[in-house]
């Protein structure tokens, strides 16, 4: 059998208030809901659930059969998905390829040229499924602030909401719906800004030159 082989990585990263991205080769890593209905609120990673189930399926999916993928999901959640604890992880394709060698009886095969399982697959996979103490939660509102370069009092400002509304939600550790909103808006027109100020400056360079 052959089997899609590339140089892609898989990479994952979960936004500041709650997003969840996933590409392959740089392009968004299809859910695969119509093959495997398991989350249609996506991906997740680092927890037993729906959301890991369809990523794991959808791994296995993008570089196997559909078969293969079905067989070998809740084996490959508990291998890999549930040790992507971070935020943003990078997964070889090459290294799922190994997996799939070593948990099946599949020939992986590129033309002629059969992929063998490694001894540094091993230590890859050591990595990944080793048991890592729980990271502490993070506060929401603090992290906003550091990746805006603000503080909890601008931020008030910007939302035009009292500083103590803030500060209530650094307390709790909590941003509302409507809160979140906000905060994404103005991140999006901040970066809308900075694109038409790179414009502006590239306009300045042409008229200098």
């Amino acid at each position: 059998m052959t089997m899609k082989r590339s140089n892609h990585v898989f990479k994952g990263h979960k936004a500041l208030l709650g997003g969840r991205y996933v590409t392959y080769g740089e392009l968004e890593l299809p859910s695969r809901f119509e093959e495997y209905p398991k989350s249609k609120n996506g991906f997740d990673w680092g927890v037993n659930g729906s959301g890991s189930l369809q990523l794991a399926y959808a791994i296995l999916r993008q570089i196997s059969t559909q078969e293969i993928a079905k067989d070998n999901t809740e084996k490959f959640v508990k291998d890999i998905v549930l040790s992507l604890h971070s935020r943003d992880w990078v997964l070889n394709s090459s290294d799922v390829l190994e997996w799939i060698a070593e948990n099946t009886d599949v020939n992986l095969e590129n033309d002629t040229q059969e992929i063998k399982y490694t001894n540094n697959f091993i230590q890859k996979r050591a990595i990944y499924t080793k048991e890592k103490t729980p990271k502490k939660k993070t506060n929401v509102i603090k992290e906003v602030c550091k990746e805006l370069g603000i503080t909890q009092k601008t931020l008030a400002s910007i939302l035009e909401v009292p500083e103590g509304t803030v500060s209530s939600w650094a307390v709790k550790n909590e941003i509302p719906r409507l809160g979140k909103k906000a905060i994404e808006f103005y991140i999006q027109n901040a970066k809308n800004q900075q694109i038409v100020d790179s414009y502006k400056n590239f306009v300045r360079l042409l008229d200098v030159s």
